[in-house]
């Protein structure tokens, strides 16, 4: 019993981490590709249009981080910071709590579930403490 339980915490975990790597890997191929949407977007926000790629390849690499087992846990970290900066810009710009400063921290809460389901090691870690 405890064996299936440990197999569908990992799929639920899985499942969980990947739709917020697709969300960030979209995320960071807008910041590639530049479309309209994403520069007028990225300036409204105050943010110089020659910061755009800076900010994908900071978000794709913590993706990637986050994607890699051995890594996971410090990609989790990093996306964590990262989110931190959109929130924060998010409360500067004074947009609106539901639509735009939640929505990072929505990612980052499925983010760090899907990692404590798939990783016994962090269950671990946060059960001895």
């Amino acid at each position: 019993m405890q064996n299936t339980v440990n197999k569908t915490s990992r799929i639920i975990g899985w499942i969980l981490s990947i739709l917020v790597m697709l969300f960030l890997l979209f995320d960071a191929f807008g910041k590639f590709t530049k479309p309209e949407a994403v520069i007028k977007g990225t300036t409204d926000l105050g943010y110089p249009v020659s910061s755009i790629t800076l900010l994908g390849v900071i978000l794709l690499i913590c993706t990637i981080l986050y994607a890699i087992p051995k890594t996971s846990l410090l990609g989790a970290v990093l996306l964590t910071g990262y989110m931190g900066g959109a929130i924060a810009t998010q409360i500067r710009v004074e947009n609106p709590l539901f639509t735009y400063i939640l929505v990072p921290v929505y990612l980052g809460i499925i983010l760090w579930l899907g990692l404590y389901l798939r990783s016994t090691k962090l269950r671990g870690l946060i059960k001895n403490h």
